[in-house]
This record gives structure tokens, sequence and C-alpha cells, in this order.
């Protein structure tokens, strides 16, 4: 950025008066990166009293490729006392304002969890909550920052956690049962979200059809995952909602492919709270009739 974190975050302040849109100043106010870490914090604090879960990145916001705060987004950080963040590299644009706020109590969903290596020079592939264990295993490690962080609400905290990976478990059973007869099956993603969910069920992705979004795969690069797509005889094409699927409607074009779409969950309604179980659900839908 070039203005600097502290005249953002004044700039920021100055917006609206002393208060938030939405935001109690009596409340204890937990900000997540976006919206996969909202729907799991919000379903953890989920009827808490005293407590209000705000996201900070705009929700119809994909994945945090090359995101920039506004100053508003960095005045409703300021106003929080927890940060739930999906670490992982995700949210490294973030740093700078954070050093700003000692104070800030921040909480790394994916701590302690396996990771992938992303393509290339990419470093760590951050997209855990894709795969349903991963989102399970981020549930509990908010739920474990929140207890410690403010533990007058580790009940409620711990018994609405416990629901939620309930639910969460639930799912992931189904998927595992359905999704059972397509394992080692070759699949083409938009991008590098799918890697930790193909790992979980059994999938192979044979090639994704844009490393970033938004970078269009090169003539050549189009003409390898074409010849791939043959050779393998890949009848599936997964583009994504949140993203144009012009790419893979090339690929389509030139080998008779079916293009689908899987949403990875990084978008969605504010006030769904089950949103992510309904999108999984959808996913597999979308997978039993693109594989079957």
């Amino acid at each position: 950025m070039k203005t600097s974190i502290l005249s953002l975050l004044s700039a920021g302040l100055l917006l609206a008066g002393c208060g938030q849109k939405g935001v109690k100043s009596d409340k204890l106010v937990i900000a997540t990166s976006f919206y996969p870490m909202y729907l799991a914090t919000a379903n953890i604090a989920d009827g808490v009293p005293g407590v209000q879960v705000v996201n900070i990145t705009r929700p119809t916001t994909g994945c945090l490729h090359d995101y920039q705060l506004s100053p508003e987004e960095l005045k409703n950080l300021s106003q929080a006392s927890i940060f739930v963040v999906n670490g992982a590299g995700m949210e490294s644009f973030f740093q700078k304002a954070v050093d700003q706020m000692p104070n800030l109590k921040i909480i790394e969903a994916s701590a302690g969890v396996p990771l992938v290596k992303g393509d290339g020079e990419t470093g760590d592939n951050p997209h855990v909550w894709v795969s349903v264990s991963g989102a399970m295993q981020q549930v509990n490690n908010i739920a474990a920052g929140l207890i410690k962080h403010d533990p007058e609400h580790a009940p409620q905290y711990r018994a609405n956690a416990d629901k939620y990976l309930a639910r969460l478990d639930s799912l992931r059973v189904k998927m595992l049962r359905e999704l059972k007869p397509a394992a080692g099956r070759d699949i083409i993603t938009f991008h590098e979200a799918f890697p930790y969910f193909a790992q979980e069920f059994g999938l192979k992705i044979a090639a994704v059809i844009e490393r970033e979004p938004g970078s269009e795969p090169s003539a050549a690069e189009l003409a390898q995952t074409i010849k791939l797509v043959r050779q393998k005889k890949i009848k599936a094409l997964f583009a994504e909602p949140q993203y144009p699927a012009k790419a893979a409607q090339s690929i389509a074009r030139e080998t008779g492919a079916k293009v689908f779409i899987l949403d990875p969950v990084s978008t969605g309604p504010m006030e769904d709270l089950d949103y992510y179980i309904t999108a999984m659900e959808k996913n597999l839908e979308v997978l039993r009739e693109a594989l079957r």
C-alpha cells in the first residue's frame, strides 16, 4: 500500500464518527479475515451473550489473492479484540496492520494442520477449509483459541463447536461414502483451491486451469491442458462460481468435456451459517453427476 497503515487507520476511524455500522462498542468483537473463517467462528460464537463476530474483507471476495485493505476494513479490525485468520500464508497482506495493533489476539485456524505445497513458488497451499476434515480441524482450533482468550464463555463456545463438528462429521462420512466409487479419478480444477478436498476424497488433480485467479493461462498452457484432457479422456472440468469460466469453456469446446461448478466456499451469504454444509452438499451432487 502507498499510504501508511497508521494514516489509513486514522482515516478509517473518522468514517461514520465513533461507531461502526453493525458493531456495538459494548460487545467483545471477534474479527474474521474472510468468509470461511467467518462461517466457522460465527457457528462457534452463535448466541453467546456479549460477543459479536464481524468479517473484515468483503463477502463477495474469493480467495484473498492480491487483496488490498480499505480504510473502512482497517477501522473494523481496529475495533476487534480477537482476530481469526486462516493462516498458511493466506492473509499476509494483513501483517502490517496487525503489527500496529499489539493488543489484538490472533487465532490461526490452520495451526498444526499438515499443509500441502502449492505449485511452483507459491509456498504452502492455504485452502485447508475446502476439505471437510480440514474445516473440522479449523473449528477445533478456533474454539480452543476463543476459550483461551474469552474463558468466561468457554462452555458456550465448546458446546457450539461440538454441535457444529457433529454436523460436519456427518457430512464428511456421507461424502466419503458416496464419492468412494470415484476414487482415483482424474479431475481438472480452475485454480489451486481443491488439493485438500481431492486428497480427502481420493480424487487426483491432473491439471489446474489458472494457477492464480485472474491470470489467464497462456496459449501454450491451454494447449497442454487440452492435450492432457484428450490423453486421459477427462470428461469434466471444474470451474468456480467466484470467477469467470472463460478458459474452462475454451478447453471444453476443443475437447468435448463438460464444465461443472465446484464451490470452494470462499464467498456466500453472511446470514446463512449453514452455508458451508449447503455448498458441500451441492458439490457432492455436482461430483456425482460429473464423475458417473
